[in-house]
């Protein structure tokens, strides 16, 4: 198709021109919607992946890890490719790119490969996200807002929670290789749509001239280092171990030298004074909150169910699977509320409703399965979509179009650091308060204790029937017991601990500004 031929289809009339620029961004949130679905749809399969590419315990975590710190280092460096490349090229690229590297991570036969193939894959796709997000605020106008902010909010929220349950079915059905492949063929589509559709700006090909090499070498460190020691540290008792330690120093240091000179740069990477409007930061600082939320608690259900229920990975999707109907139907309510309610309204309503949820989950027992989490992750889909449509009106919905691809950039990495930040003080508190309960219920579960007695008596009884030492393994039995009722009894701790963090949010709107009219988007041609 000629290039006079593809410029006179979308200008054919106004309403065909509006038609095609909303199929082009549909087929940009898709691209976004796979980037983000990446992130967790290995984590319910990482055991077959492991024996897949005869990985050890601790090679097969980076599969995930590798991921995570290539799209956090590319998420902001986004904002100043889009410029230089344009909207539609740099879609192109990532898109394409993240397509061809699913297809290698499918085809990939030791765990090193994989490793590689995933961080390219991470880095590729990281490019879409935050591409997808000032798109929406930059070739749409505000009246159309109402239409396309619940579309990404819904994604960004939606694809990470059914991540584990989209993995589990693939894995169940074929191989661990369809995590990756499944992705091929609609990033093909993607790709040559955005290529076909999209002409939203120009390149600026001159900005290569001022690109700041050594405020990215910076800013790759910075972030790659932080996310690895979150990544690591839980597991490994912190600085304690040698790897956490040094990336920790150089994370410091390279974090130090980043700022700055983001700060006396002249052409930074990234331009941080999108900060100093009010509603972006305090945006930024919710969508942070957000980023704990949702990914603490995709992580914290599976690991309660997996751990203390011992439901498969399947079964473990199936029931994380509520909280994604919750989002998609609440979507397009929270659409119409955006055009009615003040945002700020919304926002306390989805942090209070967050809030019950967890409150209610901190109620959790060893019982606890599909029926008893139903309530729980009803409230946490609801709230996550009224929240998080007026968070991001906030935070972008009123900066001048030419600031927002670089501030979408920014916005976009406080969720992922919200994400990273949240498990890694969940899993810290997890283990704190496991060995706090645990030692409690030892001092209580002592020989001086009716109970104890008892319940040790019945357990002798059970095991005397199956011929076996009944003594030791009543004892043994009754260690584990102990376990895990200690390690419910923390689950219920963090569950609280995010109540009480959610509750704080709600204090914190007070600092939020009501948005006038936004800005009206930027010329697409």
């Amino acid at each position: 198709m000629s290039s006079a031929a593809l410029a006179a289809i979308p200008r054919a009339t106004p309403e065909t021109g509006e038609g095609r620029k909303l199929f082009a961004f549909m087929c940009m949130v898709f691209g976004m919607f796979m980037a983000i679905l990446d992130i967790q749809i290995v984590s319910a399969s990482l055991t077959e992946i492991q024996a897949g590419v005869s990985a050890s315990q601790d090679e097969i975590s980076w599969v995930q890890t590798a991921y995570l710190i290539a799209e956090v280092i590319m998420i902001p460096l986004s904002g100043t490719l889009s410029r230089v490349l344009s909207t539609r090229w740099m879609f192109v690229i990532s898109a394409g790119g993240f397509t061809l590297m699913s297809f290698m991570c499918a085809t990939s036969t030791t765990i090193g490969e994989l490793i590689l193939w995933r961080s390219l894959q991470g880095f590729l796709g990281g490019g879409m996200i935050p591409t997808v997000f000032a798109s929406a605020y930059t070739i749409f106008p505000p009246s159309k807002r109402g239409i396309v902010t619940p579309i990404i909010g819904l994604v960004a929220t939606l694809a990470p929670t059914i991540g584990p349950t989209i993995g589990g079915y693939l894995t169940d059905i074929f191989s661990w290789h369809w995590l990756f492949l499944v992705n091929v063929v609609p990033g093909i589509f993607v790709t040559i749509a955005t290529w076909l559709l999209v002409d939203f700006d120009e390149p600026q090909w001159g900005l290569f001239e001022t690109f700041d090499w050594s405020g990215l070498a910076l800013m790759a460190a910075f972030l790659g280092t932080l996310e690895y020691v979150l990544e690591e540290g839980p597991n490994h008792d912190w600085l304690q171990e040698e790897s956490v330690a040094i990336c920790a120093v150089i994370c410091v240091v390279s974090g130090v030298a980043f700022f700055w000179r983001a700060l006396t740069a002249r052409h930074p990477i990234v331009d941080l004074t999108a900060f100093a409007d009010r509603n972006f930061a305090v945006g930024s600082l919710f969508s942070f909150v957000v980023g704990i939320g949702l990914y603490g608690l995709t992580y914290l259900y599976p690991v309660y169910l997996g751990r203390v229920r011992g439901l498969s990975a399947l079964q473990i999707g199936e029931t994380m699977f509520v909280t994604g109907i919750c989002m998609f139907l609440t979507a397009p309510i929270a659409g119409r509320m955006v055009s009615k309610l003040d945002p700020r309204v919304m926002m306390g309503m989805g942090f209070v409703g967050f809030g019950i949820g967890t409150w209610w989950a901190s109620f959790i027992t060893k019982d606890w399965s599909f029926g008893e989490l139903v309530v729980p992750q009803i409230f946490r889909g609801v709230a996550l979509m009224i929240c998080m449509i007026p968070i991001n009106n906030i935070a972008l919905g009123t900066l001048p179009p030419d600031r927002i691809k670089n501030a979408s950039g920014l916005y976009n990495l406080t969720r992922n650091l919200g994400g990273a930040v949240g498990l890694a003080l969940i899993n810290t508190l997890l283990n704190w308060r496991w060995d706090l309960h645990l030692q409690r219920l030892r001092d209580q579960v002592t020989w001086s204790r009716d109970r104890a007695l008892e319940t040790l008596g019945t357990l002798e009884g059970a095991f005397s029937q199956l011929g076996s030492d009944a003594e030791r393994a009543a004892l043994k039995q009754m260690s584990q017991i102990v376990r895990r009722e200690a390690l419910v009894m923390a689950f219920g701790d963090v569950f609280l601990a995010l109540t009480l963090l959610f509750a704080a949010m709600t204090v914190l709107l007070v600092l939020v500004k009501r948005p006038g009219a936004a800005g009206a988007p930027a010329d697409a041609h």
